[in-house]
């Protein structure tokens, strides 16, 4: 399953490089062409939910196994696209399972193992989605410079392959009681939870932080800390390494506790926003700032085993919507740090903004928790 999030992390960030080659070979501007990638990611917000819902009784073992036929058959279109609007109508299917494979992935990981190591299952599937970050992206971007784009979706095509391959051989068939089986009815259970929805809404604005810093980072090193382009891609690799270290190290955090890991995290993620925009003008601070940023990659899985603890029997939609949750972040921190820098207040300001989103979603689950609390000491 970390193979197959691999393929799909590298599939989902390999083309925001290619941009400039993907306008002209299909003979529309940079802005237009951007659109692609807008696509998959509303693919992404609308399939999450919709799979789930549409595939609660299958079993999950099989769904995973269709959900990265998907994939592998998106991506493979994609090679031989003719034109910019089947490319947009491809990314968008390919999109789909991409919040349903991550939320059942999880899942599945979760059941495999005993209570105690789920934090670290569930960030197993998810590191090969920061591994992407450091591997794959940089991996196909220079075989995209060197081929063309279309040899990128050959390439995370084969990826896929390998990824469906392992799973089909491997993925064992995780045992369901009948009286507690996914139905329909149970996972829309979920969205009567108000715990699932302020989980949600934690992620949703919290992991905004990172993503409004992650969004311009190119931008503050080029205009504020004036490194030259060389450095880029060091900073971009920083960025991924401290994902990865996140990941693992957040796992064994919400082994202990996915409340506690949720809140150091978010803390974290408001100092490190702090101090991105303090360092923003010394290339020597920036750097290992910019490292530690990607660590809060950690709030993914621990959101996720948050989610399975409070969603009950309706865990499958409640794991997709986190996805939703992740993608909305992204949308509205790389929004806000855009408005922050359109109002004049400068580049690095977008660490201010992303310190404020991180504190906010920390606020919001302080809340929840105590009224968690409240109603536990009612009952």
């Amino acid at each position: 399953m970390a193979v197959a999030t691999f393929a799909i992390g590298t599939g989902e960030f390999a083309l925001m490089a290619l941009l400039p080659g993907v306008a002209r070979s299909l003979g529309v501007g940079v802005p237009v062409a951007g659109h692609v990638i807008s696509a998959y990611a509303l693919g992404v917000v609308v399939g999450a939910p919709l799979v789930i819902l549409l595939a609660a009784r299958m079993p999950r073992r099989r769904l995973l196994l269709v959900l990265q036929a998907v994939f592998v058959a998106g991506n493979a279109g994609c090679v031989l696209a003719p034109g910019y609007a089947t490319l947009v109508a491809l990314r968008f299917l390919t999109g789909l399972p991409h919040g349903a494979f991550y939320a059942v992935a999880a899942l599945v990981a979760a059941e495999m193992v005993p209570p105690a190591r789920r934090g670290r299952a569930v960030a197993g599937v998810f590191s090969g989605l920061t591994i992407a970050h450091v591997v794959g992206v940089p991996l196909v971007t220079w075989v995209g410079e060197a081929l063309g784009w279309r040899a990128v979706y050959a390439l995370v095509t084969l990826m896929g392959v390998f990824a469906f391959g392992l799973m089909a051989r491997s993925l064992p068939q995780v045992p369901v009681d009948p009286a507690h089986a996914p139905s329909l009815r149970r996972e829309l259970g979920a969205l009567r939870s108000p715990q699932v929805w302020l989980t949600l809404a934690t992620g949703a604005v919290g992991f905004g932080g990172m993503f409004c810093v992650g969004t311009y980072l190119s931008t503050v090193l080029l205009g504020v800390t004036g490194v030259s382009a060389g450095v880029l891609p060091v900073a971009q690799m920083l960025w991924g390494l401290g994902m990865v270290a996140g990941n693992m190290a957040g796992a064994r955090l919400v082994d202990v506790s996915p409340v506690l890991a949720i809140i150091v995290t978010l803390i974290a993620s408001t100092l490190m926003s702090c101090l991105f925009a303090l360092c923003a003008g010394n290339v020597w601070l920036i750097l290992p700032v910019i490292g530690l940023t990607g660590c809060i990659i950690a709030l993914l899985p621990a959101l996720q085993t948050r989610l399975m603890d409070v969603a009950a029997e309706a865990q499958g939609l409640a794991a997709a919507l986190n996805h939703c949750a992740v993608n909305i972040a992204n949308a509205f921190g790389a929004w806000l740090g855009g408005a922050v820098i359109a109002a004049g207040y400068g580049a690095q300001s977008v660490g201010w903004a992303g310190a404020c989103l991180s504190a906010v979603g920390l606020g919001i689950f302080l809340i929840g928790l105590a009224g968690s609390r409240k109603a536990t000491c009612k009952c």
